[in-house]
């Protein structure tokens, strides 16, 4: 019998999904590894037509680019009803439906999203973790939720062996969006042009072992048997249809970076430096936190900017930097690229990345933060109204065995003036954020002290590290006002530790 030829056309594609399917998508944030072309197909369609209706959409990562690709592509009332992601934050019209309480929102663990689809694979009960316990993830305080119409509790406290897990139990997978670079006619996928490689296979794999319908886009079709066995990446036995989308942009920024794939490696003396801010230099004092041979993860926000100081100050090579989105070594990417590094020296899929997180590999991870407490307590999830969500941050944050947080001390407004080696506050930031106690617990300071890690707050103008008693003050910037720019701005008075010291002078060059 002759092979079916599985490439169709992308209106046919999102005919397959049904009224009330789950439907799982692959890809990262800015536009990382995502299937926009039959996302905004199946928004199209329902636009016009009203179907389908009533999905329940589960993403590991945010998608988007806080405009209008990835999940806002979906964002219309009554296509979706629920949508379970690992985080929120790049799509705002999605976020605006579910303050709105249109749908039902929950977020979990990026993390444990990304084992789930290998649990459903496998057919296994879900995934037992200890990622979640004490934060808004654990159902004792939020179980995830993002607004009252989730009402549902999908995460369980257990015990074995005399210790608290986390229940995560699986879903039923009834349809999936992924993309690749190149099918051949038997769709068999590879991923040569993609900066991150994600859950994709697993997905493939749960979705047809659960029954369902495996669309895979990409950007190149080859004949059969023109693909090297070792650069397949999804086997053609898990995908079902291959739809062709020739303008398949790498990024958001990039249509074709060989860079950010490991395809070409460009010298790093050809990026340029970060101007002197009040980004850099948290992230200059971060970075005196590193050391030869560590292995590291850098988060989103300020934290990213550690890896450019790695580079200027020429100790890039000393550090394995990685990203949760399963690259490692090279340089992270910030800004609206990041999920991807630049020369990475390996590429491997998310799944593997966090479970060598989660089982304590990482030596050190630097992670943005909203709000942090007396208590050592950290919200990185949900600000007012915005929902970010907490993606990777809580599998890595209480599984690294250093976590150094980093931000400004006030948000809003704030203003510098950096003169003779010295900082000085030209106009405060409105926000504070060293509050009594933090809006959601996105990082447990009591179960950091459970564990011992150490854990820092870097900021501009003060670093702070959490002791059994409490946050300690133990470092102010030079040229600073201990009471009238720090202490008059906390709404908690931390300990100040006898050796008080003053920030290396030369971050401040």
């Amino acid at each position: 019998m002759k092979k079916q030829n599985k490439v169709i056309q992308a209106h046919e594609a999102i005919k397959l999904v049904k009224d009330n399917n789950f439907l799982v998508i692959g890809g990262s944030g800015w536009g990382i590894n995502e299937p926009s072309c039959l996302l905004k197909n199946l928004g199209q369609n329902y636009q016009n037509e009203k179907s389908p209706k009533n999905l329940t959409i589960y993403h590991c990562t945010g998608l988007g680019d806080q405009k209008e690709i990835g999940t806002d592509y979906l964002a219309h009332e009554g296509l979706v009803k629920r949508d379970i992601g690992g985080h929120w934050g790049m799509a705002p019209k999605m976020v605006q439906l579910a303050i709105d309480e249109k749908i039902e929102a929950y977020n979990l663990p990026q993390g444990v999203m990304s084992q789930m689809c290998q649990a459903v694979a496998a057919n296994k009960p879900g995934v037992i973790s200890k990622v979640g316990l004490n934060t808004f993830i654990d159902p004792r305080l939020e179980g995830g939720k993002m607004n009252s119409s989730a009402k549902e509790d999908i995460i369980k406290v257990i015990y074995l062996n005399g210790e608290e897990w986390l229940f995560y139990p699986k879903f039923n997978f009834d349809v999936c969006f992924i993309r690749g670079t190149t099918a051949d006619l038997d769709g068999n996928i590879t991923m040569e042009e993609e900066a991150a490689i994600l859950e994709n296979a697993a997905i493939a794999q749960a979705t047809k072992n659960c029954g369902g319908v495996t669309i895979v886009q990409v950007k190149y079709l080859a004949n059969r048997g023109e693909l090297k066995a070792k650069d397949i990446k999804i086997p053609g036995i898990y995908v079902d249809y291959v739809v062709l989308d020739p303008n398949q942009m790498q990024t958001v920024e990039s249509f074709y970076n060989p860079v950010l794939c490991g395809n070409f490696k460009a010298p790093f003396k050809n990026l340029k430096p970060l101007p002197l801010d009040k980004r850099k230099i948290v992230a200059r004092r971060a970075a005196k936190e590193l050391f030869p041979g560590a292995v590291v993860n850098l988060g989103f926000g300020i934290g990213a900017g550690v890896a450019a100081i790695a580079v200027e100050e020429g100790i890039i090579d000393d550090i394995t930097f990685t990203v949760e989105q399963g690259s490692i070594g090279g340089m992270p990417v910030g800004g609206k690229e990041f999920g991807a590094s630049y020369n990475p020296i390996v590429i491997i899929d998310q799944i593997s990345q966090f479970n060598f997180y989660d089982g304590g590999g990482l030596d050190i991870t630097f992670l943005g933060v909203a709000e942090v407490d007396q208590y050592g307590n950290v919200n990185a999830s949900k600000t007012g109204k915005l929902l970010a969500g907490c993606g990777g941050f809580i599998n890595i944050s209480q599984n690294a065995k250093k976590v150094v947080f980093c931000a400004n001390f006030t948000a809003k407004g704030l203003d510098l003036l950096i003169k003779n080696n010295q900082l000085f506050i030209k106009k405060e930031g409105s926000i504070k954020k060293f509050k009594s106690e933090v809006s959601q617990i996105t990082f447990s300071g009591a179960y950091a002290k459970k564990l011992k890690q150490d854990v820092l707050y870097v900021t501009e103008r003060a670093v702070f590290k959490l002791s059994e008693k409490g946050l300690v003050l133990t470092e102010v910037a030079p040229g600073i006002d201990l009471q009238k720019d720090i202490l008059d701005l906390m709404e908690f008075r931390p300990i100040i530790a006898k050796d008080l010291g003053v920030m290396d002078e030369k971050i401040f060059k």
